[in-house]
């Protein structure tokens, strides 16, 4: 059924277009050699997960899909809908097939359904009853099950760059019947600040043109309108950021402050903790993220970070925000002019794939307590040395099991506090080979 579109439906709807050439976007995936372009114009789909952010397009190509393989569209969202909504499609799906029609569900925030509501499309997925078309803001490795995952192909949405925006705003100028109604025209400046700060989602840039018309309707101007770039700072002073503190782009926005952290680049430290910072991020998230860097990435180095970390969390917790700000700022730039070391973190790991290996080597009899006359019989603690009866109180005994005597898993850096720890530890044990 065709759908009524005029001037009470949204601007980003009515521009949504309706064939592959119309497309605006994602040309990695929808250009003449595609992979997804190829495997629609040959109707050899299979179920896939749209992955994106919002406005980029995920919606519009599963109906364009729909309309270009002859497949019967069924939309449902995850957040309104459940296992017996899903059971309803599958069943409907079952008596499609049996007449030769094709059905395609189309959900919407799969991310949002649990567990079983998942379980429940995994046979209809399987056998062909459904193909499967997932969009998500969120990385699906996290919040889609791995059995209905591996039955998916993911499809990776990039954000709208500034040259598809314009494609998207030109068209809606010289198309759209209501913004041509009011011959409505937009200042060059307008124009590119729209693009700018719509961030790459073409429904945030089309919806903000549509409320700066409405704006300027409101104020009484008549066609032919133009629209200047206050207008448009104004229909957009308003919009949602896409820092979700649950997102994806949550976490790439953390990752970044880490690896500047990671990288002793304090500029860039500070201008991702900017962002967390003025995205609303949870105080003591950051703070947390710090006492593990302090720990992972600084390590010996400078064993004061891991204290300041810590009395960073405990006075983010005590002060509360907007001062917060102050304490994250200064520990932030403390760890970032930290001399670096992963050596014990690096340990750990060795260590680990040695456990790992064999996780059952006995403990060497003489490391053993002797707690009862049998285990003292048995061996338990003969030949132990007591480290404080000798020089530097070291024994220099072996304390590794059997096997594993001449593994050396500690590595110190020449960096720093370390510096000092790999000194004496090379007088203590000469006889191991450390990495410098």
């Amino acid at each position: 059924m065709e759908t009524l579109l005029n001037n009470t439906t949204p601007l980003a709807e009515r521009m949504r277009p309706n064939d592959l050439d119309g497309f605006v976007g994602q040309k990695h995936l929808l250009g003449k050699d595609g992979i997804l372009r190829r495997l629609i114009e040959r109707d050899r789909l299979m179920s896939m997960i749209f992955w994106g952010e919002p406005g980029i397009g995920k919606t519009t190509l599963a109906r364009i899909i729909a309309e270009k393989t002859g497949g019967y569209l069924i939309p449902i969202s995850a957040v309104s809908s459940g296992v017996a909504d899903v059971r309803k499609v599958i069943s409907s799906a079952k008596n499609a097939l049996n007449v030769g029609q094709k059905t395609i569900l189309f959900i919407d925030e799969i991310h949002r359904f649990n567990k079983a509501q998942q379980d429940a499309l995994l046979h209809a997925v399987e056998d062909g009853t459904i193909t499967l078309i997932g969009a998500t803001t969120e990385n699906p490795s996290f919040e889609v099950i791995s059995a209905l995952l591996s039955r998916c192909k993911v499809f990776r949405f990039q954000r709208l760059a500034p040259e598809d925006i314009e494609v998207l705003i030109n068209s809606a100028l010289q198309k759209d019947e209501f913004l041509k109604s009011n011959k409505l025209k937009l200042e060059k400046r307008a124009q590119e600040a729209l693009v700018k700060y719509c961030g790459g989602d073409g429904r945030t840039a089309l919806n903000g043109l549509e409320l700066a018309l409405e704006l300027a309707l409101s104020a009484g101007k008549t066609a032919p309108i133009k629209i200047g770039i206050s207008l448009i700072e104004k229909a957009l002073q308003a919009r949602p950021g896409k820092y979700d503190k649950k997102g994806d782009y949550h976490f790439d926005v953390a990752s970044a402050f880490i690896k500047s952290l990671r990288g002793s680049d304090p500029e860039g430290v500070i201008y991702w903790l900017a962002r967390m910072i003025d995205a609303g991020e949870d105080p003591k998230f950051i703070a947390r993220r710090m006492v593990i860097l302090a720990s992972e990435d600084i390590g010996n180095a400078n064993p004061t970070a891991l204290v300041l970390a810590q009395a960073c969390v405990d006075a983010v917790q005590f002060v509360g925000m907007p001062e917060s700000q102050l304490i994250l700022a200064q520990t932030a730039m403390y760890l970032a002019s930290s001399p670096k070391s992963n050596a014990s973190y690096m340990a750990l790991l060795a260590a680990l794939e040695d456990v790992r290996q064999d996780p059952e080597r006995p403990v060497p009899l003489h490391l053993r307590n002797a707690v009862s006359g049998l285990m003292k019989a048995e061996g338990y603690g003969q030949g132990y040395k007591y480290d404080h009866d000798f020089p530097e109180a070291i024994a220099s005994q072996n304390h590794l099991p059997e096997g594993l005597e001449d593994r050396v898993y500690y590595h110190p850096s020449n960096r720093g506090a370390e510096k000092a720890i790999s000194e004496r530890l090379k007088a203590w044990w000469p006889d191991r080979k450390r990495k410098p």
